[in-house]
């Protein structure tokens, strides 16, 4: 067991008064290891979709300043007033970040449960991660099969248990397929070999032809291309084949939702033929679970009466679920990391490293194939 150390670097986002986001890295006190608790070594953590608006705080990276010294850097940006409100509840409160990650666990309390990590590399859910040590209860770790890289674990919970939850609220709603939004991404790729392994048919949307071409290179059938004038005969086409009258958009905002819901009426409507004033009777729902356009979700309501919008997050989910299927799900990705559930990162970089302006102003666009990861341990 290596020795417990006293100080963690850890970065911090801070929203202040005066409307300005400060980015910074400061040190912590390590918590040593209660009686079912670890203490990690944070080797890998992502920047996911779900860490940027904590990180970034609505803030306008385009216009940030850049401070410090290389070790120490001091990124500050500022924030329209108008998105100040929706702040109140942090502002001029410093913030720790990074929703999970994994390392080499060093220290353990005193539980059979948790000296049975020592010197196991494991995944770990909740921040800070964005930290060179993590104190963690044993309930927060998925240890990994022996030969497993803390870089490969480092993605274990938030993207794998999203796209296995998509699939499981698929068959609890009574519905049969299902299509995606963004589904080039990290989280869209193994939403797809899911699919594949559980013959579950899946219709991905993309916007790129190169992005559609990611997805048919792992097997995809279905791929619907919104740059494409064809794009809403081919998303009707492939609802109507495949059934896929439950959808999961990443994009939350702009009209592809109301699109999506569209392309479902009509494909339900060439299906069963005929004309009903108040629309066809096949349910329509679509869940927007992130916001990668960050204007007005916009609905023009043209798909009768027997339909759903609303929003899908991973936690309620899993609590609504319980914990004995929780911890299948779990498992399931803990044997499948190298395969089914493997990330591809664009960039592996320290933390001083993520707040340098090529770093920062990469990944907060959150484009496809820009992933970053995050080792505290450089």
């Amino acid at each position: 067991m290596s020795e417990i150390p006293d100080i963690s670097r850890q970065l911090r986002s801070l929203v202040k008064s005066s409307g300005e986001l400060e980015l910074s890295i400061k040190d912590s006190k390590v918590a040593p290891p209660g009686t079912n608790e670890v203490l990690l070594k944070v080797e890998a953590s992502p920047i996911n979709p779900s860490d940027l608006g904590l990180l970034l705080g609505y803030s306008d990276i385009s216009k940030a300043k850049y401070s410090g010294t290389e070790s120490n850097p001091r990124v500050t940006a500022p924030i329209n007033p108008k998105l100040m409100p929706a702040l109140a509840a942090r502002i001029d409160k410093s913030i720790s970040v990074g929703n999970e990650g994994a390392g080499l666990v060093i220290a353990a309390g005193e539980s059979d449960e948790a000296q049975a990590l020592i010197g196991k590399t494991v995944a770990g859910l909740g921040a800070p991660m964005y930290s060179q040590y993590r104190t963690l209860k044993v309930h927060q770790c998925l240890e990994m099969h022996r030969g497993v890289s803390s870089k490969q674990a480092a993605a274990c919970f938030v993207n794998p248990l999203t796209a296995m939850g998509m699939v499981e609220t698929m068959r609890l709603e009574g519905f049969s397929a299902l299509a995606h939004t963004a589904a080039a991404s990290n989280l869209g790729q193994m939403l797809q070999k899911i699919c594949l392994i559980d013959n579950v048919p899946l219709v991905n949307i993309v916007r790129k032809p190169e992005q559609e071409q990611i997805l048919r290179g792992i097997g995809a059938t279905h791929v619907c291309d919104s740059s494409k004038d064809t794009f809403p005969m081919d998303l009707q086409n492939a609802i109507a084949q495949t059934k896929a009258y439950i959808a999961f958009d990443a994009t939350g905002g702009g009209r592809l939702s109301n699109d999506i819901l569209a392309a479902m009426e009509r494909a339900a409507n060439a299906v069963a033929g005929g004309f009903n004033h108040y629309g066809s009777t096949q349910h329509k729902q679509v869940y927007v679970y992130g916001g990668l356009e960050r204007s007005d979700t916009i609905l023009k309501r043209n798909y009768g009466m027997q339909w759903g919008l609303g929003g899908w997050l991973l936690t309620p989910f899993l609590q609504k679920i319980g914990r004995e299927r929780t911890v299948e799900l779990r498992q399931r990705v803990a044997s499948e990391v190298t395969t089914t559930f493997q990330s591809n990162f664009s960039r592996e970089v320290s933390m001083a490293g993520a707040l340098a302006a090529e770093a920062l102003n990469a990944y907060s666009k959150q484009s496809t194939g820009q992933k970053y990861l995050i080792n505290p341990s450089l």
